[in-house]
């Protein structure tokens, strides 16, 4: 199990990412357009400098549902291996037979 914090802390960022994304998208279009001024565009850059930290997506770290793991992450499952093998075993998880050969 992970601790507490860490994941509290994840979705911590995840509320941010998600308060400051329109703002952000705006700020990245209007300082990607190469078609406005450079005084402008780089206002934006300035502008999207000052917001948070984490409120970037890319702070977001995948976590396990279930144990909180941060690696070993199956996106499609949002697990880790750790936890799939443990519900697949107990069969838990519908269509998922460990193999055996």
């Amino acid at each position: 199990m992970a601790k507490k914090s860490a994941v509290n802390r994840n979705l911590a960022v995840k509320a941010l990412v998600k308060q400051y994304a329109s703002k952000r998208v705006a700020l990245k279009a209007i300082a990607n357009d190469e078609s406005l001024p450079l005084e402008e565009r780089f206002e934006a850059r300035l502008k999207l400098a000052k917001l948070p930290r984490s409120s970037s997506a890319v702070r977001i770290r995948n976590r396990c549902e279930v144990t909180g793991r941060p690696r070993a992450y199956y996106r499609k499952l949002k697990m880790s291996r750790i936890a799939l093998r443990e519900l697949g075993s107990s069969g838990q998880i519908p269509g998922l037979v460990k193999s055996s050969w």
